[in-house]
């Protein structure tokens, strides 16, 4: 039932792209929209996973890395995905202090996951594990695909209104205002729909993977609460992919977070502790540990 809704969600934004195509060319203009969108789709199936990893400067990394965090990161998310029966993805990090991470490509066989360093350096590793886990799920579900595109799609709506303004609007310009204002909105609707729904689904299956509900569910507390904090430069750069992630990156701008692509985390940690069998979520067993075990005696870098 998910897929068919999203593929119905991902018709709506094609359908979307092709009318604004029509109000600004007519029928012609219509069927060139159609056209592009359909080339759109076609080109992000296979190259939009290396798009996004570019476009946040993410490195790769693997389990022989010299950094004890990101050795362990990798080591860990090579385990998770031998436990959820899945093809090993390609591991990268990406330096922004913002804690935060997402999963890309267009099947598991293709798919890579990254974290940030201050994800790395703000959670404990059984928080990086949940965290990772939830990543893989939405690899397993094959998400990637259509979170990808998805996110192609709505930052080609939202460039194609502008140009509908600016090239259709001196014929009507009431027309050409509307376009500019609500064919982003509307695009950003259906992105919402489609993401919602899969965040609560990868975090349940994401919790089995792991084995441990509340290390993601206090990774998800935590991220919350230094993602307000700190900007995500290239995220604010390109809000179409602000879905992409596991907590919105775009957070440190009121403004931008009035279409949420995230549902509420507060309902995404009660859905975790029903699913732990416990109330509230449970403190670290040892807080004064740094997250390899090893006591911290400066920063989480340090």
């Amino acid at each position: 039932m998910n897929h068919l809704k999203t593929y119905v969600l991902l018709a709506a934004m094609t359908a979307l792209f092709g009318g604004i195509g029509y109000l600004v060319g007519g029928a012609a203009g219509m069927v060139i929209a159609l056209v592009v969108a359909a080339a759109m789709n076609l080109f992000a199936y296979w190259n939009a996973d290396k798009m996004v990893l570019r476009h946040f400067r993410a490195q790769p990394v693997d389990a022989t890395h010299a950094d004890l965090r990101v050795r362990a990161y990798a080591q860990d998310t090579l385990e998770l995905a031998r436990r959820a029966g899945m093809p090993a993805p390609k591991i990268y990090v990406i330096d922004n202090a913002q804690p935060n991470a997402f999963a890309t490509g267009r099947n598991p066989e293709n798919a890579a996951v990254a974290a940030t360093t201050g994800l790395l350096g703000m959670l404990s590793r059984d928080e990086i594990r949940g965290v990772m886990a939830h990543e893989l799920a939405h690899v397993k579900n094959r998400d990637t695909l259509t979170m990808t595109v998805t996110a192609t799609i709505a930052g080609a709506i939202a460039m194609l209104a502008n140009f509908a303004f600016f090239f259709g609007g001196n014929r009507n310009p009431i027309a050409g205002l509307a376009i500019m204002l609500i064919a982003p909105i509307a695009a950003s609707l259906v992105q919402m729909a489609i993401s919602r729904a899969r965040e609560y689904e990868a975090d349940r299956i994401g919790a089995e993977i792991s084995g441990d509900p509340q290390a993601l569910a206090r990774a998800l507390e935590k991220i919350e609460g230094f993602a307000r904090q700190r900007m995500n430069p290239e995220a604010e750069a390109n809000p179409a992919m602000a879905h992409l992630f596991i907590i919105n990156p775009l957070a440190g701008k009121g403004a931008d977070n009035l279409f949420s692509t995230h549902p509420n985390t507060r309902n995404r940690i009660s859905q975790l502790m029903r699913l732990a069998g416990v109330s509230r979520v449970q403190p670290e067993r040892s807080p004064t540990a740094g997250p390899w075990g090893e006591r911290r005696k400066r920063g989480p870098w340090g």
